[in-house]
């Protein structure tokens, strides 16, 4: 027996929707959308598309080069969002401030919000904005996934070591609430865990179950 999560076609037809400098810029608060946050350079955009099968997030060589919120479609009920990018050095402190204020607006006031997924480059996590994060998702009760991203530059032993030692601290510090993988988009490393989670999350893991039932 075997059945398609209906995820992996949602993400094959994902497409861009807009892009919004501010929380009233933003698309209709209803349905389901997953959002995806990180430090600069963290591999956000290489993650996204990789598990989209497609080229939305703009890749660069020069962190923080998302400076939006890029909202994309799903279906009519689900999108996905990137966040912009933080922690870069040279981005001007006024430019700094206003995506803190924005980031801040959008994540306290989004209703339809279900999840977000935070990327850690696996060679430095936890940083003080993967911290400040956490802290907030543990103060307004959002699930968050944490994907260990560039996974492939470290050698299989010193990437399991790198997983078990951020799953303790992340024990320690935020109790058992999230979750957290390894990912590599170059080796396409943990896609299917982490479709898994945004499946649940975008209110598909019922209808796939339910396509499996039918099968039997």
């Amino acid at each position: 027996m075997s059945f398609k999560n209906p995820i992996l076609g949602l993400c094959q037809q994902a497409a861009f929707m807009l892009s919004a400098a501010r929380v009233d810029q933003c698309p209709a608060d209803d349905g389901r959308e997953v959002a995806f946050a990180g430090r600069s350079n963290a591999g956000k955009s290489s993650a996204l598309n990789t598990l989209t099968h497609a080229s939305l997030a703009r890749t660069s060589k020069t962190p923080g080069r998302t400076q939006l919120l890029n909202f994309f479609r799903l279906d009519d009920e689900r999108r996905l969002v990137d966040l912009p990018g933080y922690g870069y050095a040279k981005v001007p402190i006024p430019l700094k401030q206003h995506w803190q204020r924005h980031l801040e607006a959008y994540l306290g006031s989004r209703r339809s919000l279900a999840g977000v997924v935070l990327m850690m480059d696996i060679r430095h996590p936890l940083t003080d904005f993967d911290r400040m994060m956490l802290d907030w998702a543990g103060a307004s009760g959002m699930p968050m996934h944490i994907l260990l991203t560039k996974a492939d530059k470290l050698a299989f032993g010193a990437a399991k070591n790198a997983l078990l030692k951020v799953r303790r601290d992340l024990e320690q510090g935020w109790g058992e609430g999230v979750s957290i993988q390894l990912f590599s988009a170059p080796k396409r490393q943990g896609i299917e865990e982490a479709h898994g989670v945004l499946a649940h999350w975008l209110g598909l893991t019922d209808e796939a179950e339910g396509e499996a039932d039918a099968e039997v």
